[in-house]
């Protein structure tokens, strides 16, 4: 199939065309993928021995860019291999790389085989001629993207000649949290330099790009403040009674209940109790942050869904009474039960947001070809208008057919990469006309163009706002922000409204540059950023070696009782971190069996673990070869060290090194008998 680009696109890809690297910025519907095959086809027609590489940052879009772009355009000439997680191909990926010219994987795929000094898995950056980087904006910190690119610009640095070409793709660089100009133009030299190239756009077809690409009518649909919220007051009044339980000193002062900040400030009280190992703050923060989840709820959704996530929680939480503490917890929501469920039933107190949801979907889906999106900020909310949406008369009647869309995962709110794909189709074929949705939809996803966005209780930075809006592209579209007047998400709009002004204004200052300018900025951001890896990864070395295992123990973050040592644990495959002391069974409790979306190569999950004394979640065992054994989520523990005791989010922090797993002498240790026999 022949490719025919717009002149806005004709304007972009003339950089990568002259062979420069360079990322192509273009809004949500502009064609920025179709580009990049157009500069692959040519690259794959000019450059000898080719090797293309597109790289993306989620699953499905392995397949939506093998099916929809690449294989449409190229395929008939071009052998073209899509690596996702669950293909066979991933497990030798250095041969599929030899045996193709094209090959669309995830970004951590490529760096997998990078790491991996196995024959016909390893590859080398030399190895291929162009690299396609999708959603590029993601290049920075400790993204995969960035660890990739790290490899260019330190080859770079080294002088290694036959680098590949790079090719970025991005609706939206933003400004990196950057409120002035000059911030936002560093941030911008910063991207450029993680990727060593220029950042092109289309200046002089403007408006042809406005007119295949306009932008949606906005509303601010404004809602009535509430006027009385006995149930969300009752909430509060309850978790000041922690307060007292808990005796917080005054410079322990929380935030205003029902925020953002409170939950983070909570979590801090969580993370100093097990610290400390005060179990007594450290529960009564755990419980504290779950009932700011459901104030949150409480203000963006029904009052009976904010009852239930508490009922769900508290129910768990009763299986596993633990001390003094827990008991408290558990009692002081089993008193007040029964008057949160009156208070919840009544449709007096019930949330105005919903009112005004309700009439903006009404007044868009007047017309049956309607079709929309509701951006929310968590999995929960999601679950909650759906709900709401399904057993609401007027919406029935509007023929208005919803459905979820959130992120993948095993959790009971989560959705598997197939569910994602199935609920996509289902709403392009018009069986469903609203999808309910958390950031997954913002970006990547192949959804068809929408009359009518809507942003409901969200607070996200200028990225997501203009990702979302771009999702409205259908003709007279709308994008919707329901808000109270001068509440935090009308506030937070407008800031990323001049946050999006701001990015498109430092752009346009980084392309106005001289190229001597630019090219001597982004070799000095190349080589800062060199040099701090260099220093992180030095300091990392030694951070693994500060203490002796043996000195470092595993304390059960629930209940603080030790339980492991660093000398029991591990490594296996640089990923999986198993403990193969045998008396480590008594210290746990399995669950129900495991099930991934994706099957592995050389281990198979089995049932999950938790604390026997306290349930805490530890983890899953894992299954290798026929040797089962405990893998530990390192967040279910605390980490004490001679100096220190705390809880750390990943395995990357402990401070001791560890071994790799042998399982020829696990068996000889383990099962002595056996080897003699």
């Amino acid at each position: 199939m022949e490719i025919s680009l717009r002149p806005y696109q004709q304007e972009v890809v003339q950089a990568a065309l002259r062979k420069e690297n360079s990322i192509i910025w273009l809004p949500t519907g502009g064609g920025k993928t179709r580009a990049a095959v157009y500069v692959a086809k040519k690259h794959l027609e000019t450059h000898p021995d080719a090797k293309v590489a597109v790289l993306v940052n989620k699953v499905h879009l392995v397949d939506q860019h093998f099916q929809k772009e690449f294989r449409p355009y190229l395929g008939a000439s071009v052998n073209i291999v899509p690596i996702s997680g669950d293909s066979d191909e991933k497990d030798f990926f250095g041969f599929a790389v030899q045996d193709s010219s094209v090959v669309i994987c995830t970004a951590q795929i490529l760096e997998n085989a990078f790491i991996n000094t196995e024959e016909g898995k390893h590859v080398e950056l030399t190895d291929f001629t162009l690299l396609i980087i999708d959603e590029c904006h993601h290049t920075h910190k400790e993204g995969v993207y960035n660890k990739i690119m790290a490899r260019y610009i330190k080859k770079k640095l080294e002088g290694v000649k036959g680098l590949p070409q790079i090719l970025g793709l991005t609706a939206s660089p933003g400004t990196g949290g950057a409120r002035t100009l000059d911030g936002a133009v560093e941030h911008v030299l910063e991207i450029c330099a993680n990727l060593d190239s220029v950042i092109v756009s289309a200046k002089n077809n403007m408006p042809e790009l406005h007119k295949v690409v306009p932008r949606p009518k906005k509303n601010y649909d404004i809602v009535d403040e509430r006027p009385w919220d006995p149930f969300g007051d009752h909430l509060k009044m309850m978790m000041k009674l922690i307060h007292e339980f808990m005796a917080l000193e005054p410079s322990s002062a929380l935030r205003q209940m029902g925020t953002q900040e409170y939950e983070a400030d909570v979590v801090e009280l969580e993370k100093k109790g097990r610290q400390e190992k005060n179990r007594l703050v450290a529960q009564c923060a755990l419980h504290l942050r779950k009932y700011n989840d459901a104030l949150l709820i409480n203000e963006t959704v029904r009052m009976v869904d904010a009852l239930r996530l508490l009922e769900d929680f508290n129910d768990t939480q009763a299986k596993n009474v633990f001390d003094f503490a827990d008991e408290y917890l558990t009692a002081l929501f089993k008193e007040n039960k029964v008057e949160l469920m009156q208070l919840a039933s009544s449709e007096l107190n019930e949330n105005p947001k919903l009112e005004r949801l309700q009439r903006t979907l009404l007044e868009q889906f007047q017309d049956k070809s309607s079709r929309g999106i509701i951006f929310v900020k968590t999995r929960e909310i999601t679950r909650c208008l759906y709900d709401w949406v399904c057993t609401n008369p007027e919406l029935r009647r509007a023929k208005i057919r919803a459905a979820n869309l959130v992120g993948a995962g095993n959790g009971v709110t989560h959705m598997t990469q197939r569910e994602q794909k199935d609920t996509i189709q289902t709403f392009r074929d018009g069986d469903l006309n609203l999808l309910i949705s958390t950031s997954v939809a913002e970006e990547g996803l192949d959804i068809p163009e929408c009359n009518i966005v809507i942003r409901y209780g969200l607070l996200t930075n200028e990225i997501a706002q203009q990702q979302a809006s771009g999702r409205a592209r259908a003709k007279n579209s709308v994008y919707s922000v329901v808000a109270q007047e001068g509440g935090r998400e009308m506030r937070k709009e407008k800031t990323n409204e001049y946050l999006e002004e701001l990015t498109s204004r430092a752009i346009a200052l980084v392309q106005s540059m001289e190229p001597r300018e630019f090219r001597n900025k982004i070799f000095k951001l190349q080589e800062e950023a060199e040099a701090i890896r260099s220093l992180e990864a030095k300091e990392s070395t030694l951070r693994r070696m500060r203490y002796n295992p043996a000195e470092v123990t595993f304390d059960c973050r629930g209940c603080f009782k030790s339980v492991a040592r660093g000398d029991d644990m591990r490594l296996v495959n640089g990923t999986q971190h198993v403990n193969v002391n045998p008396n480590f069974e008594r210290s746990y409790k399995v669950g129900g069996q495991v099930y991934l979306e994706r099957k592995f190569e050389d281990w198979e999950p089995g049932r999950t673990i938790s604390c026997a004394a306290c349930g805490k979640e530890w983890g899953m065992e894992v299954k290798l070869k026929n040797v089962v054994l405990p893998c530990l989520n390192i967040k279910g523990f605390v980490i004490t060290t001679p100096q220190r005791s705390r809880p750390v989010k990943q395995w990357k922090e402990v401070e001791f090194q560890l071994e790799e797993f042998d399982l020829v002498q696990y068996v000889r240790k383990r099962y002595p008998d056996l080897l003699h026999d």
